[in-house]
Parts: structure tokens; sequence; C-alpha cells
């Protein structure tokens, strides 16, 4: 069993920043794991963010976040981190992080956090 948890969230004015942690562990060599970052809003499907590979080498983004956004991720403590900037009302959803992959089909992802909510105010 894998657990992922998301914390970090909140409320922050437009154009303010917020970052994201996504803890792993459990039955997980987490850093052997790319992973990914989606979010969802109210009445909208799950929508990918971005992803980085198992070693941080390589980064991808939805080009909604493109130059706001950042993943990096800290293998020592199985933690993948989403950077947050120049937050604009429409970032507003519960954030998730997910594994293993790349990918920004949601479906091709087993495991799954909790999420935390991103709320941007106008």
């Amino acid at each position: 069993q894998v657990q992922l948890v998301e914390s970090g969230g909140g409320l922050v004015q437009a154009g303010g920043s917020l970052r994201l942690s996504c803890a792993a562990s459990g039955r997980i060599v987490s850093n052997t794991y790319a992973m990914g970052w989606f979010r969802q809003a109210p009445g909208k499907e799950r929508e990918f963010v971005g992803s980085i590979s198992w070693n941080g080498g390589s980064t991808f983004y939805a080009d909604s976040v493109k130059g706001r956004f950042t993943i990096s991720r800290d293998n020592a403590k199985n933690t993948v981190y989403l950077e947050m900037n120049s937050l604009k009302p429409e970032d507003t959803a519960v954030y998730y992080c997910a594994a293993p992959g790349l990918d920004a089909d949601y479906r091709r992802y087993r495991y799954w956090g909790q999420g935390t909510q991103v709320t941007v105010s106008s």
C-alpha cells in the first residue's frame, strides 16, 4: 500500500503564492517514481497541472500554469513540491498528487492523495 499526503493549501489573494507538498510513504520506493500534480474545480474534470521524473531531471507543465508553477522533489524526504506563483482565481481547485507517472491522463495513475484545497480570491 502506498500513501500520498498533500499539504500546504489555503486561501490566498490573486497574485500571491503557495507551496504544496506531497509526502509519500508505504510500500513504495518513492525515489524511483515519477509523480504528477492534478487539480479539480467544482463541476469540472480533473486537470493535469504538471509532472516530474523520478530524479527531478525532467518536468512537464500544462500550458495554463507554465511559467507560474514549478515542480520539484526531495527524494531524501520522499516529498514532491508544487510551487505556485502569480496565482489567479481560476487556479482555485482541489490539488492532488499522484503516482506513478508523467502522463497528463489522470486515469493512468494508480495512487492518489486526498487532495488539498487552494482558493484564490480576486
